[in-house]
């Protein structure tokens, strides 16, 4: 049996898709027939980026959504499953990142990262099932990193909460396995994406080296090829995750590093 890529007649929402790797999963999937709901906290940015995906031939809406707010997370699932019907394919891509050593990282700053990694995932997961298994399928994707398997340093929330996702899919592999519903973490390596870029003087700063040595010597150093990871990477493993027939994929996290990370 050949897999083929399509989603025709699926609906997929996608978190934090007005920019970065979000965005491009949701233009890969509406490429693939799959009306696309761009859920943001920007909704303006939101909207820009299904107007784009429509006028390219595509169907997408665009939803605010803070994934920390478990109301308006209800109401935006909600609104897409009036428009477009109940979602298919859910990714859990919303994040942020905050660099600090961990003495001198802020409680409220471990917090804020935490709730929108983790409970954003949690939160949009649950709004979603209800739909997922009364029709009996559904894929989760959540947005994990290397350090859903590695660690570095001054990213002790984000490495924790990256974690943590691993644990969250595994049991939603568990419990929705029998009623359709798959899981997945897909786990980057470093993409250029502006969440990525800030990090570069960041990280330089912090360590009292240069921005180039930042990118040679802590970003990929132990790649096999001295890349980054594109965009286009991770978009062709979130739709062949999404487009696989069965449950003999799930459950798992699937490193995207170009060799950094290896398990």
């Amino acid at each position: 049996m050949t897999l083929q890529l399509s989603l025709k007649d699926k609906t997929a929402l996608v978190t934090g898709a007005a920019s970065g790797i979000g965005r491009h999963i949701a233009q890969t999937y509406a490429q693939a027939g799959a009306k696309v709901a761009i859920a943001d906290l920007n909704l303006d940015a939101a909207r820009a980026t299904a107007q784009a995906i429509n006028q390219a031939g595509g169907t997408a809406m665009g939803v605010a959504m803070d994934v920390t707010d478990e109301a308006q997370v209800n109401a935006g699932c909600a609104a897409v499953a009036q428009a477009f019907g109940a979602v298919d394919i859910l990714v859990s891509n919303a994040g942020i990142q905050i660099v600090n050593p961990i003495e001198n990282f802020a409680f409220a700053d471990w917090k804020k990262l935490l709730a929108i990694h983790l409970d954003g995932a949690f939160l949009t997961t649950k709004a979603v099932l209800p739909g997922m298994y009364a029709r009996g399928s559904g894929v989760v994707i959540y947005m994990g990193s290397v350090h859903s398997h590695e660690a570095s340093k001054l990213k002790s929330a984000y490495v924790t909460a990256k974690h943590g996702l691993l644990g969250l899919a595994r049991v939603l592999a568990k419990e929705g396995g029998p009623r359709g519903v798959r899981s997945h973490v897909i786990c980057p390596g470093f993409v250029r994406t502006p969440l990525v870029e800030k990090q570069i003087p960041e990280q330089a700063r912090e360590l009292g080296i240069s921005e180039e040595q930042v990118i040679k010597n802590v970003m990929l150093k132990d790649t096999v090829d001295g890349e980054f990871t594109t965009l286009d990477d991770v978009a062709s493993l979130a739709l062949y995750l999404a487009a696989f027939p069965s449950a003999a994929l799930t459950g798992q996290s699937i490193v995207v590093s170009h060799g950094w990370c290896m398990n």
